[in-house]
């Protein structure tokens, strides 16, 4: 049996990264990295036939390719994941794996092949709708002059005229995902208003025809408070960790 991997274009892979996000059915935070080509793509091959593929990016800089953020094999191949995966390793070069907890081949290979492993990041999806409403409050969305294609911004709460949070939709994940990011000036923090705006920013998605997302970092008890208030529940960690 051959065991073979080899640098590709991405349009040489697209068709295997969309049985992997079809099966997957989560929001990938590293979808952007093959928007910015900011990565290296491979192909798997088991006796030349394709098996699967694996993505490369570069953990601290950009330029680097030194970490693993994807390795998808076809279910008829996955068997020899454990075969391919120190493949991928030789001819990468790469030194780090950088994955979510949910992309379950990847995490599995994390644990096995990886060390000094941390988690950085909650993940959250949508769990159910809430009716969040606060007196006097207002949602609505300033005039964009400059539209962004992945990033729909301007979104703000006023609380008596005055401007007291603002937030928006990242829209450089997977379709049909939108991660939601927002902040709460000081002052008017622990009042709920970032759950408010979190509620607000979930309909925005939806009727943009996308499933509300979001992250936190993984210390971040109040981000994490927030997002669970506003209806979304945690579903996955960030994870890092150096290969050996």
């Amino acid at each position: 049996m051959e065991i073979k991997v080899i640098p590709v274009a991405l349009a040489d892979i697209e068709p295997l990264r969309s049985i992997f996000l079809h099966e997957s059915n989560f929001q990938f935070i590293y979808n952007k990295c093959h928007l910015y080509d900011w990565a290296d793509t491979y192909l798997c091959q088991v006796n030349g036939q394709k098996a699967g593929y694996a993505a490369i990016w570069g953990q601290s800089r950009r330029e680097d390719r030194d970490a693993v953020f994807e390795f998808y094999m076809l279910p008829p191949f996955r068997a020899l994941a454990n075969l391919m995966f120190p493949e991928l390793q030789t001819v990468s070069g790469a030194t780090f794996i950088e994955c979510q907890s949910n992309d379950t081949l990847l995490a599995a290979m994390l644990y096995e092949y990886g060390h000094s492993i941390q988690a950085e990041a909650i993940l959250f999806e949508e769990h159910y709708t809430t009716h969040l409403h606060l007196p006097g409050v207002v949602f609505r969305r300033k005039l964009v002059t400059e539209p962004n294609i992945y990033n729909a911004g301007g979104y703000i709460l006023e609380l008596d005229g005055e401007e007291v949070a603002d937030g928006g939709l990242m829209l450089n994940y997977n379709l049909p995902y939108a991660d939601i990011y927002m902040n709460v000036k000081e002052g008017f923090r622990q009042k709920g208003l970032g759950s408010l705006m979190v509620q607000e920013l979930k309909k925005e998605a939806y009727l943009m025809g996308r499933v509300p997302a979001a992250r936190c970092n993984i210390k971040n008890q109040a981000s994490k408070a927030t997002l669970q208030k506003a209806g979304l529940k945690p579903c996955g960690f960030i994870l890092k960790g150096a290969l050996h």
